[in-house]
């Protein structure tokens, strides 16, 4: 991960910028700085991944524009190939030194044409003006404010807003802004048209997009690691590697001291596919004494998103403490895609489709937002191949009708697309646990515990009163939010609302997010 930041009100001092993108240095330990164009400043603390010489530094220069960019751009070298033919020369291997070309070429026609992870922000001297854009899910993070002045300011963070903007607005995924405008160049969670792909068929394209877009996130000039929950989508990821990579990959699994429910199977899938495998494991302590950081780190009062984010945000920590690991593939964004626990409640094709849309479209608030702050904090980068954007316009394109549990096998397609040598059977087959409940269910009584005891009945019932958005309706929910208005008072509005499960469907009535209270639960949790 990277970290940028642009300011384009001249009245906000050097000192102030700076004072502001130092809040997230750790998402680029190695190389840092700030220019100044004439009262536009653009920021960028770099992690070298791709081209790792000082060439490789931004702010990127060309023709009097200015480029800061934290993403991935992924089969960036044809598109180099097709520039270098027209005249362009480059400095570095970086990925990222083809954007300024490419916009000069093709404007802001360019986001549709990126395959990529990324969020950037251009500065054009020529015209004074101004673009920033974001991938299509959201998997890079990017917000914007407008300082007292009314002029625009991006960063990467929230942190790196609170102090110079009254109100911090996430940047929505898929879009560009230019020149006081916002356009959406892609909603992948839209489809135009179905495909007409029986199950065989669709189950062999999503096996070989999936191959294809783990293939993608395995090049790297910096070590590359993998988490592994054990669960069906991180083990896919570290199955699929292993058999592309000429040496043992390094996996990585958490679990509480007293009842992970995921370490027995991680490990039976390293063995199977030859992983260097490490477990880490925590305690009570540790999860009650890294919880005010997580909410930090995090920027969220979610209920479900804080839960999950502490056993990856320790992780990942012990990834960063003892081992020279760069990059990390995860498992998001399956879920959203083949469906959840709950989806199995879904009344029809049409409401199962309509809640994917929903999913996707909000990933970048929850799931998203986790894997990148827990992994970035930790001078850490993030690769996610289910959202290689080939392979989710796909599934997403799978008529409803298939996808849905009717099998009775949640997320089925991705099963049967993987039956055979990949994975062990009862592995490929196991229900889904929760993360934040498989890392232990003691780790969420815990916190549910701990919680109860900070606040009377009768304090709860006052102190959730001092909120109209998004009220708090636990003592446990209450504790976050409380965390969260520590370190961004007034921010609420930044996440759309806590993340539950459709409670309209029958079914799924609950008060609590955890997969565990659903009725159809079941084996999932052992």
């Amino acid at each position: 991960m990277c970290s940028v930041m642009g300011c384009f009100d001249e009245k906000i001092s050097e000192k102030d910028f700076i004072n502001g993108f130092e809040r997230t240095k750790s998402r680029g330990p190695d190389m840092s700085k700030v220019e100044n164009y004439n009262g536009a400043r653009l920021g960028f603390h770099r992690l070298a991944i791709m081209g790792l010489t000082k060439e490789g530094m931004q702010p990127f220069n060309f023709d009097n524009a200015h480029l800061v960019c934290n993403g991935e751009i992924y089969l960036f070298r044809p598109l180099k190939e097709e520039l270098i033919k027209k005249g362009y020369k480059f400095k570095s291997d970086s990925d990222c030194e083809i954007l300024l070309p490419l916009y000069k070429e093709y404007g802001t026609d360019m986001f549709k044409m990126l395959d990529a992870e990324f969020a950037l922000i251009i500065y054009d001297e020529k015209d004074k003006s101004v673009v920033a854009a974001r991938d299509p899910f959201g998997i890079r993070p990017l917000f914007y404010g407008y300082t007292e002045n009314g002029k625009i300011i991006f960063a990467s963070e929230a942190k790196n807003l609170v102090k110079l903007c009254k109100k911090v607005i996430p940047f929505p995924p898929g879009y560009y802004y230019k020149d006081g405008k916002f356009v959406c160049y892609r909603d992948i969670s839209k489809v135009d048209k179905f495909s007409d792909d029986d199950v065989e068929t669709a189950c062999k394209k999503i096996r070989e997009k999936l191959i294809s877009g783990i293939k993608k996130r395995l090049d790297a000039d910096a070590p590359v690691g993998f988490l592994l929950s054990g669960g069906l989508d991180s083990s896919l990821v570290c199955s699929v590697a292993a058999s592309l990579s000429d040496k043992p990959i390094k996996t990585f699994a958490i679990g509480m001291d007293k009842d992970a429910i995921d370490l027995k199977y991680a490990k039976e899938v390293a063995d199977y596919i030859g992983a260097e495998h490490t477990e880490v494991i925590i305690s009570r302590d540790d999860v009650i004494k890294a919880l005010p950081e997580v909410v930090k780190l995090l920027g969220t009062y979610d209920i479900t998103t804080i839960r999950a984010s502490i056993g990856m945000y320790l992780v990942c920590k012990y990834i960063h403490e003892n081992t020279d690991l760069r990059v990390l593939l995860t498992g998001e964004i399956s879920d959203e895609l083949f469906g959840y626990k709950y989806t199995d409640f879904a009344p029809s094709p049409e409401e199962f489709q309509k809640e994917a849309e929903k999913r996707v479209s909000e990933l970048y608030m929850y799931d998203v937002l986790r894997a990148d702050r827990c992994i970035s904090v930790n001078s850490l980068e993030a690769r996610v191949p289910f959202g290689d954007l080939d392979f989710a316009s796909y599934v997403m394109s799978i008529k409803p009708e298939i996808k849905m549990n009717t099998y009775n096998k949640g997320k089925y397609l991705l099963r049967h697309a993987f039956e055979g040598d990949y994975l062990p059977y009862d592995i490929l087959m196991r229900e889904k646990a929760a993360f934040s409940d498989a890392v232990g269910h003691s780790m969420v009584d815990d916190l549910k515990e701990y919680a109860n005891d900070m606040y009377t009945d009768t304090e709860y019932a006052k102190l959730r009163e001092r909120y109209t958005f998004a009220k708090p309706f636990t003592k446990e929910s209450l504790l976050y939010r409380e965390l969260f208005e520590e370190y961004y008072e007034g921010q609420a509005e930044m996440v759309k609302d806590f993340w539950m499960p459709n409670k309209e469907w029958e079914g799924c009535k609950v008060d609590d997010p955890s997969a565990r209270v659903l009725s159809n639960y079941g084996d999932s949790g052992k």
